[in-house]
């Protein structure tokens, strides 16, 4: 295991005010989404508060057209915060055509005890790697080494990584906490 990864994400984490980061990556249609919602409610049963940045690698509609958020955005408002008793969300146009990094995302967040990065496969953050052998894409560990386990609905064979069925949700979310360093047995009491 790559210690170096670890240490790089706790400076990182400290610096944006958040316990730790654990990323998720593989290709499209891996089940990354699949696990990370499976990983989440498991994590909220267990009251870890956990934050998300999903990356999406085109353009896309959060909000919809006709909702005043919508039309807020459209007329020229940079930020748009919609908020209510059940929840806030922050729309942000990047009229600068350039994407936001990691770290500057990190930082838009409230301090989480565990963010969960979807997406953002060159960041040297702790990962794990998704991948359906169907799907017959390259192993991205191979090239990656801040990639630490490996998530499968097939059995994966001569990987020299911990390796977890996709339905072993126990397991996986054990890793991520114990591998990030968070005790979460004292968290939420």
């Amino acid at each position: 295991m790559d210690i170096s990864v670890l240490d790089d994400m706790r400076s990182l984490a400290r610096t944006t005010g958040h316990e730790a980061i654990f990323g998720f990556a593989g290709f499209s249609g891996s089940g990354k989404t699949t696990l990370a919602e499976k990983l989440i409610n498991h994590f909220y049963q267990k009251n870890i508060d956990v934050a998300v940045i999903k990356h999406a690698h085109h353009e896309f509609e959060a909000d919809h057209k006709g909702k005043d958020s919508y039309r807020l955005r459209q007329a020229g408002s940079r930020q748009v915060l919609v908020s209510s008793i059940t929840r806030s969300a922050l729309f942000t146009e990047n009229y600068t055509q350039i994407e936001p990094t990691l770290h500057e995302l990190l930082h838009r967040l409230q301090p989480a005890s565990l963010v969960l990065v979807e997406g953002f496969k060159k960041e040297p953050i702790p990962k794990i790697e998704i991948w359906r052998e169907a799907n017959k894409t390259p192993l991205l560990y191979v090239q990656d080494k801040s990639i630490l386990a490996m998530v499968s609905d097939d059995h994966i064979k001569n990987v020299p990584l911990p390796c977890f069925l996709m339905r072993e949700i126990d397991k996986i979310a054990e890793f991520i906490l114990s591998t990030s360093g968070i005790n979460h047995l004292t968290l939420g009491k």
